[in-house]
């Protein structure tokens, strides 16, 4: 595939140097190419020649974002369902999802829109906050992950969970906590891990049910099969609670509300340079199963 149109996302702040040059490195290369570049709006000041864009309407060949992994969980919310090739390029922190370093842009850059790249296809999870009566009260797309949880004051609150189609509910049973985290392969790495959740690779088609400090020993993470739902309800409580989707947007859930997560209809293609490997970047930004050093 050839890229003739990139859009560019990223939030401008303390790094306003960074992402200048970074978008002048990005029009460089994409110009050499004969690509187009545009960006979202408060981006366009930052470099002459670049107009503004609305990505969620705009017909694109490939989203970059730059930043961390909240730029580009939500440059994907924006193309979500269409196809669109997202590329990290991480000017942030961890930038567990980026696969391109602020420092290496018009090498990676130049090697993807010359064609040496692989389309990497994530799985997203759909959340919907069913009222009393059935009815859809909202609707959610997440590529890492929802969380049900408290919506005010840190007090334990009783979830109770179920399996299966609405017509058909197993109950997985209940439990006193701080809510529970339901997240895909992606979204394993991410607020799931922190709960104590497990790593699983992004290629497997399954989703996790981790609770947030459960009041019990014997309360651990869940591994489902991708055909499942979840539904998760609220037990004795009088406050509402909070969904919170890909960490950055959500809504209240009512006492008598039921929040049912499933895998989502549509994939999200992330874009890698061919030698990208996931436990490669385990071993890089989490440190894992890195061998000490020798003497040590």
């Amino acid at each position: 595939m050839r890229f003739r149109k990139i859009a560019v996302v990223g939030r401008r702040g303390a790094g306003e140097d960074r992402m200048r040059v970074a978008l002048e490195e990005i029009t460089a290369v994409a110009g050499g190419f004969g690509a187009a570049v545009v960006a979202e709006p408060s981006l366009v000041p930052l470099v002459a020649g670049v107009g503004a864009t609305d990505v969620g309407g705009d017909d694109i060949d490939l989203l970059i974002s730059l930043g961390g992994d909240g730029t580009l969980l939500r440059a994907a919310r924006s193309v979500f369902g269409r196809g669109v090739p997202v590329l990290g390029i991480n000017l942030g922190g961890l930038g567990f999802l980026t696969s391109v370093s602020g420092t290496g842009i018009e090498s990676a850059l130049g090697r993807i829109l010359g064609g040496q790249y692989a389309i990497e296809k994530r799985r997203t999870l759909e959340a919907e906050v069913r009222e009393p009566g059935g009815e859809v009260g909202s609707r959610f797309h997440v590529l890492n992950d929802v969380a049900v949880h408290n919506s005010g004051a840190a007090q334990v609150l009783r979830l109770d969970l179920w399996v299966g189609p609405q017509g058909d509910l197993k109950e997985i049973g209940s439990y006193s906590g701080d809510g529970v985290i339901l997240a895909t392969p992606t979204g394993s790495t991410a607020y799931s891990l922190s709960a104590g959740g497990p790593i699983v690779v992004p290629e497997m088609d399954c989703f996790l049910v981790t609770p947030i400090l459960p009041h019990s020993l014997a309360v651990r993470p869940l591994v489902v099969p991708g055909g499942e739902e979840i539904t998760v309800a609220a037990l004795d409580r009088r406050e509402p609670l909070f969904l919170t989707a890909d960490g950055q947007e959500g809504g209240p859930v009512g006492h008598n509300d039921r929040v049912v997560v499933r895998m989502g209809t549509f994939r999200v293609p992330l874009v890698r340079l061919p030698e990208y490997s996931f436990f490669t970047t385990l071993r890089q930004k989490l440190n894992w199963a890195v061998r000490p050093l020798d003497g040590s």
